[in-house]
């Protein structure tokens, strides 16, 4: 029996591919992609989870589907835009594989939605979002968790800013680390984040796959920490100087609006997008989510992932600074 990963060329979905080729089964890959290097064994289908003949011929004889294929970006042109690629792919995912009969679904959603609430004690819900992204990702979940009421066998993974080696797309933490490195970014907003490796990230989506009951959901990700002090650990790792110079949430807004509306006329993504300005004040939060403990999963230490991500944005030449990783202490 074949498991199929959509988006299985992207940065979490190659990882996810890896992990389960490695546990000796069948993989088949769904993805835009036609182009990316796939791991030897994989099987290739091109095209989009939201073409339905496609997908229906990508999920024949499949046992578990892993979705990960989305957009990760906080920026789009047009809203709908994360509306088809987040929401609608999900949607038709669920549909197929609840007329395929598959033994398991994990749907691979974000933290970006759950965080503490504003007022009362009520969990956030869809006018809480602060953008297109968080939106489409919300109503994306729900979907899954109404598909589990109907009784299809689906859990959802909840990850945290991942971060490791291979992001060739650079997604947006990755794409944030660089331009620090790089000196692009010669200030800072300091807001609390919180990192999820990868690879932990791969491991996470399987174990769900195998423990997780229909509809629990699972936040993976480190300890919380501040931007200033994943900077100094940067510091530490490169003996690269990293930006000390904090901004205003104020300005750092301002600006976002400002280049935001640019980046709209001139149709390229912003290098500080409105949406990421405004999680910054809503850091995520497990609240009553399942953890990485609940599926048995201890995660690395922030300081390793950072290292590793580093160095291969070193051995990738895509940083301009020179630099060589210091490892950090284990």
């Amino acid at each position: 029996m074949t498991d199929l990963v959509t988006g299985g060329a992207g940065f979490i979905g190659s990882r996810l591919v890896e992990r389960l080729l490695r546990g000796g089964g069948a993989v088949r890959v769904l993805d835009l992609d036609a182009d990316a290097r796939l791991p030897d064994g994989a099987e290739r289908v091109v095209g989009s989870a939201a073409d339905r003949e496609t997908l229906r011929r990508a999920m024949a004889g499949a046992r578990r589907v892993f979705h990960v294929a989305g957009n990760p970006r906080l920026w789009a042109r047009r809203p709908a835009d994360f509306l088809a690629a987040n929401l609608h792919t999900t949607e038709a995912v669920l549909d197929e594989a609840s007329r395929s009969g598959v033994a398991r679904v994990v749907v691979v959603s974000t933290a970006a939605i759950h965080f503490a609430p504003r007022r009362g004690g009520a969990a956030p819900g869809l006018a809480d979002m602060p953008g297109g992204y968080t939106r489409s990702k919300f109503l994306a979940e729900r979907a899954a968790l109404d598909a589990a009421a109907k009784g299809l066998p689906v859990a959802i993974v909840n990850p945290c800013l991942p971060m490791g080696a291979g992001d060739r797309n650079l997604t947006p933490p990755t794409r944030m680390l660089l331009d620090f490195v790089n000196g692009a970014t010669p200030a800072f907003l300091d807001f609390e984040l919180r990192i999820v490796d990868v690879g932990d990230l791969a491991e996470g989506c399987i174990r769900a796959a195998e423990r997780g009951p229909p509809g629990e959901r699972y936040f993976l990700g480190g300890p919380p920490l501040r931007l200033s002090e994943l900077l100094a650990m940067a510091e530490r790792i490169t003996r690269l100087e990293m930006p000390r110079r904090q901004v205003p949430y104020a300005l750092a807004f301002a600006a976002a609006a400002c280049s935001g509306l640019a980046a709209r006329i001139a149709g390229r993504e912003p290098r500080a997008p409105l949406e990421g300005v405004r999680l910054a004040r809503r850091p995520p939060s497990p609240g009553a989510l399942r953890t990485a403990a609940d599926l048995g999963l201890a995660l690395r230490p922030v300081e390793q992932t950072l290292a590793e991500a580093l160095a291969w944005l070193a051995d990738e030449g895509l940083a301009k600074r020179r630099f060589s990783v210091v490892p950090p202490a284990r």
